[in-house]
């Protein structure tokens, strides 16, 4: 049928040329390419997994180095490594402080704050204090670090304050030398890591004052 000399037949029944020709099939369904090649796993976390170091060392906890520092306030006349010394590592002085406060409270005395607060002081002055003797400086880690670990002689006063009172003459003793124990061994390290030699006493003071305090918070 024509209407105005278009023939509407023709147009019903055309079809397109590209599609009279049909492609034979192979039996293979289309892949497109790949354009991007994971990386596995293996090849971006390292060849194998076992080389990796462990989840403390990676955090800074290296508990060879913790009871090296350990003996070595234990033992005033053992020498210091310098090098070991010279680390911020705050996991030990962690525990210790809550060791101190732990034994403070079962002697019927809640003095966390006061020890937290007093240490965070103590560790501030003696920054500045170590900065302006040195020649190297040294970093506030390392500073709380020396002084956290060489609080251990005194959660043994804090221990014995538990048992028997240390407001005596045996008790001034007691704490006398644990003062000294402690600012000793912390003079120690310091010297140590910070190569200021001839000047321990100097240092062994101001630390000295420092465990002073907490030894009256023992006592008292």
């Amino acid at each position: 049928r024509q209407y105005g000399g278009y023939d509407y037949s023709q147009q019903s029944g055309f079809v397109p040329p590209e599609m009279m020709q049909q492609q034979p099939y192979t039996g293979q369904i289309y892949q497109p390419t790949q354009t991007y090649t994971p990386t596995s796993a293996q090849s971006f976390y390292g060849s194998n997994f076992e080389d990796e170091p462990p989840l403390l060392e990676e955090l800074g906890i290296n508990f060879d180095h913790i009871w090296q520092k350990t003996l070595t306030v234990l033992h005033p006349l053992k020498v210091a490594d310098g090098s070991i010394m010279n680390e911020t590592d705050l996991a030990g002085p962690m525990v210790f402080c809550l060791a101190f406060g732990a034994t403070l409270l079962l002697a019927g005395k809640i003095q966390f704050g006061y020890v937290y607060g007093i240490s965070a002081i103590g560790c501030l002055g003696m920054f500045c204090l170590l900065n302006l003797m040195s020649m190297t400086g040294v970093s506030f880690g390392c500073v709380a670090s020396v002084l956290g670990y060489c609080l251990l002689p005194m959660i043994l006063l804090s221990t014995f304050a538990i048992v028997f009172s240390l407001q005596g003459v045996m008790g001034i003793i007691l704490t006398a030398a644990i003062i000294g124990w402690c600012s000793f061994s912390a003079s120690k390290i310091f010297i140590s890591a910070l190569a200021m030699e001839g000047q321990q006493l100097l240092v062994a003071y101001p630390c000295a004052l420092l465990y002073g305090v907490f030894a009256l918070i023992s006592v008292f």
